[in-house]
Parts: structure tokens; C-alpha cells; sequence
């Protein structure tokens, strides 16, 4: 399965590339995380929850990152286990755009399944692999990125903590 798409985040590009490397932002930002550890420099173990279709399923895995080039680009690559619901394992290249305040990032994902999970179809595979991604890159944005005001609504002190919260931590 392959996946590509992009983002505009409402961060500078160091910003993002932080956001990226730090642990406590992916766990918050990976659907159903419930552990991340480590680092950048030595790779990342994740503990993932996460319901496809019938097949639910805890996965354990290991992200590392490579071809790192601050902050333009990095390849994330990884491999999870989810016991008798099968595995999954690919990799990402990811690519930051400066376009003034903002970024955008750029993704290009190939990922491969086994097991119960690749029995599912790549109908069901497909449609859950592009809505996660969907998710994680809303939770990453809102994380990361400056709060956007939209037109007709009031920007709540509520709302304005929870976005943008990492890039109030390193500002």
C-alpha cells in the first residue's frame, strides 16, 4: 500500500522538525498510542491500540529515523507486531516546506501487512492506513502549530491551550 499526501501546519519549519523528533508529541499525535519511547538519535518503541475492521489488536514495534537532513527531510521507517492479528511494517519519507509562517510537510508512506490484518482486503487496509494518517497529521498540526482563528467563531482560552502546545513548550 502506498499513501501521499501533504499538510500545511501553522509552524515555522523547526517547529515541525522538533515536533517530529520528540517523543512526547508522537505518542500524543499516533491514534491509539499508549507508550513511545526513546529518541531520534536511537529509534522509537510504540505500543499502539487500534481496532481494523473485525481485527483488534495491540501492537508493539520500533520506528527508527535515518536520512535525516535538519529540517528539511528524514525517513521514519518501522515494524509492529500485533501477535495472532499479524504485523505491519513500512516506512515514510518525509519532506518540510518553509512558506513563510507555515509548513508544509510532504509524505510519501509504503507500508505492507501480514496475518489476520492483510485477510481483511486492501479495501479495508487502504481506507484505515489513509485515516490514520488523516488523524495523526490533525493531532500533529494542532500540537505543533499556532491556533488558526476561523471566521464566525470566538477563539476559547479552552481551545487555544490545547493547540499549539509543543510550539508553546520550545518557543
Amino acid at each position: 500500500m502506498k499513501l501521499s499526501d501533504s499538510r500545511t501546519i501553522n509552524a515555522d519549519a523547526a517547529t515541525v522538525w522538533a515536533g517530529l523528533l520528540n517523543p512526547d508529541v508522537l505518542k500524543a499525535c499516533v491514534p491509539g498510542c499508549t507508550e513511545m519511547s526513546g529518541s531520534a538519535q536511537d529509534g522509537f518503541e510504540a505500543t499502539v491500540v487500534q481496532k481494523v475492521g473485525p481485527v483488534k489488536a495491540t501492537f508493539k514495534g520500533a520506528v527508527a529515523l535515518s536520512d535525516m537532513n535538519e529540517p528539511e527531510s528524514l525517513t521514519m521507517t518501522g515494524e509492529g507486531k500485533g501477535g495472532a492479528a499479524g504485523f505491519a511494517k513500512g516506512g515514510a519519507d518525509v519532506r518540510l516546506e518553509p512558506q513563510g509562517d507555515q509548513t508544509i510537510l510532504h509524505y510519501d508512506v509504503e507500508a505492507k501487512v501480514g496475518g489476520k490484518l492483510a485477510q481483511l482486503g486492501s479495501r479495508i487496509i487502504d481506507g484505515f492506513a489513509k485515516k490514520m494518517a488523516d488523524q495523526f497529521f490533525e493531532n500533529f498540526s494542532d500540537a505543533v502549530g499556532a491556533p488558526v482563528a476561523q471566521e464566525g467563531t470566538s477563539d476559547s482560552e479552552d481551545t487555544s491551550q490545547k493547540k499549539g502546545w509543543f510550539k508553546k513548550l520550545v518557543s
